[in-house]
């Protein structure tokens, strides 16, 4: 009411996907990975769990908390019944890209060395695959190649141009 233009919005800072360039299908793509994942180590850690090894217990008990922290990370509204799960969401959310990428692979592979085995493998591929597509989103965009031969015909001639004012000097 008294026109202050906002001071009541909290002053946080804008998510870095948008800011590292991120196009809208590619945080799709990574989103729909994310959660295809959480799906995949959820079925392979209750098939880890039906045996008597307790590393490969401890492995699928560690594969089904992947599943949560994945589900709860890429799609909170899978999540509506619990009250800090768009709160989570909003954090992750403000990750940049490489944080993301390790913490998701991370969180993948320590089922792997727990308990070696197949279910292990194929559960937490495609959460380690979602980690692996926001590493590539932090590497950021490839140039083409018209302008990369233009920066480097560009060092060429200023090369060119300090090698003749040196033998002008001389």
């Amino acid at each position: 009411m008294s026109g202050s233009g906002g001071a009541g919005a909290p002053a946080g800072p804008a998510p870095p996907a948008q800011e590292e360039g991120m196009t809208w299908w590619y945080r799709w793509l990574c989103r729909l990975s994310g959660v295809l994942g959480a799906v995949s180590c959820a079925i392979s850690g209750l098939f880890n769990c039906i045996t008597i090894y307790p590393l490969n217990i401890a492995a699928g008990v560690w594969m089904i908390m992947n599943a949560f922290i994945l589900l709860l990370c890429e799609a909170p509204f899978c999540c509506q019944f619990m009250e800090f799960a768009n709160v989570v969401a909003e954090r992750v959310d403000q990750l940049r890209s490489w944080q993301k990428a390790i913490f998701y692979c991370g969180m993948a592979v320590v089922p792997i060395i727990m308990s070696l085995t197949m279910a292990t493998l194929l559960g937490n591929a495609i959460a380690f695959a979602t980690g692996v597509l926001y590493g590539l989103s932090a590497l950021g965009k490839k140039g083409d190649a018209i302008s990369y031969a233009r920066i480097q015909q560009q060092k060429q001639q200023a090369d060119e141009k300090l090698a003749e004012t040196v033998e002008g000097d001389l």
